[in-house]
Formats: structure tokens, sequence, C-alpha cells
């Protein structure tokens, strides 16, 4: 891979790994971001899928929604609580007391709605005095390393995204009362093409993918095995460790995490914001 770290006026971008992330340095994003900046920053996210924000102040809720919006309209969760007064942002906090973590397993951020997000921002606040690391696996990755056999045959493949068996009861510990609520499902392309690179991505991830629709309940279920697994390779994935405020920014179009629960009783809290995406689509 060309090294894409090169040509930068404003920010010091460091690839933290040979296929996805890379570490920002060069910008607080406290002070909000200029038109130059976040020209670098968009440029950044789209050539490394994860971006790093080291060396960073605390970011008030209002200025973290503000550089959301730079991306385009804000991204709702259908489930989890907001901050108070802040409804775009979604506090993210684990602690002795809590029945679950977010981000445990690998997923791509809400894929079962019908316009799944963009991208996710995330600040921590709050660390454990060690672990709650975040792991992070390119879709891109994913895709490229299959047969062309395979690929092909994905590609004429939709899957479905559900939510009731994830977001049910899941904040109840959190204050939420979910009787009446009606979660979200979509269908979508096994594969996806990004709508800014033109790059081809795999898009079923393990939290909210529960069915390959053209297939059988068997062939589906041996299938989305594999394809789950073969997400995880060591060449497709970069681990990041959090340090007080740092901050990622990762594109769902391309891209899953997983944010390990390995610090229990220790606490670890942070502020989400999320942009609204497309629809996906494929084209060959």
């Amino acid at each position: 891979m060309n090294d894409m770290s090169t040509g930068y006026a404003i920010l010091d971008v460091r690839r933290t790994s040979p296929n996805i992330g890379a570490e920002i340095r060069g910008v607080d994003l406290a002070n909000g971001l200029t038109a130059a900046e976040f020209a670098e920053v968009e440029r950044a996210f789209h050539e490394n899928q994860v971006i790093f924000f080291k060396d960073q102040s605390r970011i008030a809720p209002d200025v973290q929604v503000e550089i959301g919006k730079m991306f385009g309209p804000l991204h709702y969760h259908p489930a989890a609580p907001h901050l108070e007064g802040y409804p775009p942002i979604f506090v993210i906090h684990a602690h002795k007391d809590s029945k679950v973590a977010n981000g445990e397993g690998w997923h791509t951020d809400v894929s079962c709605d019908t316009e799944p997000p963009l991208g996710t921002m995330l600040q921590m606040h709050v660390l454990p005095s060690a672990g709650g690391d975040t792991m992070f696996a390119s879709m891109y990755g994913a895709y490229d390393t299959l047969s062309p056999a395979m690929q092909s045959f994905l590609e004429g493949l939709t899957a479905s995204h559900e939510s009731e068996h994830i977001y049910r009861g899941r904040y109840s510990d959190r204050g939420v009362d979910d009787a009446d609520k009606v979660y979200p499902s979509a269908v979508h392309p096994v594969v996806r093409t990004h709508p800014a690179t033109g790059r081809k991505a795999l898009y079923v991830n393990g939290g909210f993918t529960t069915r390959i629709n053209e297939l059988s309940k068997a062939e589906s279920r041996n299938l989305l095995d594999f394809l789950f697994r073969h997400m995880e390779e060591q060449l497709m994935v970069t681990r990041f460790r959090w340090s007080e405020n740092d901050v990622a920014l990762w594109d769902n179009r391309c891209v899953q995490h997983r944010a390990l629960w390995d610090y229990w009783p220790e606490e670890r809290k942070g502020h989400r914001v999320t942009i609204k995406g497309d629809r996906p689509f494929f084209r060959p």
C-alpha cells in the first residue's frame, strides 16, 4: 500500500497499521474545525477508514455536535438514552453495575436502519486503569481478500439486518422503558459500494445481520459464520489503546468495531455523536 500520510498542510497523519487506521495530531477538536482543517480531516477519514485524534482537550457537547454536522445531518440512536439537553449525543458508559457494555461484539453501528450511519465520533472521558481498547476491522480488506468467485457470488445477495434481539430491554437499567417501541429492521446488499471512494466493502455483521435472504436457512448460517470469521483476520484489524480525551472517528460504511469489556468492575465513559448516512447500494 502506498503511504498516504504525506501531503497534509495542517495535520500530522501517521498510519497505525498497513490497511486501516491513522493517528492524527496538529488539531484540537475542542476548538472546532476551520474549513481547511475539516477538508484534511475528511481526506484522512476517507483514506484511513478510522482516525484517532491524540493530545485532545475535552470537547463541549455543542462543539462535538457542530463537528458532526460538518459531515452531514446527525443520526439519532433508536434505543439508547442521550445526554440531557443534547439528543444527538449518546453517552457510552459501563461500570460495575452495568448489565451490558456498548460495542462488545463485532458490528457496524445501527446497520438495522434503512439509512445506516455514515460515521461515528467518540471521545472517551473516563477510562479504566488498564484495558478498554477498541478494535477496528476494514471491510474493504474483508472484501478484497475473498476469491473472485466468492466476490461475484456475494455481489448478488442481500441480507436482513434486525435490532429487536439487541435493543429490547437493553437500556432498562438506564431508565429506558421500551414496552411500546418498534425497533428498526432493513435489507441491505451483502457487498456495498462506498459513495465517496467507490470502493467495495463487505456489509454484514454479527450484531445486526440475521439472514442472507436468497439462501436457505442452513446455507445462510454457514456463509455468515464464514464471513464473520474472515472479517477478523489480523491483517485487516487495528487495535486502539485509549488515553483520556482521545477521539476516534470511524466510517461505518467500510469499518466494523469491537469494544473490549475486559476492565470490569472499573468504569469507562464518553460521548458519541453519529452522522446519518444514505441507503447502502451496490454498483458493479
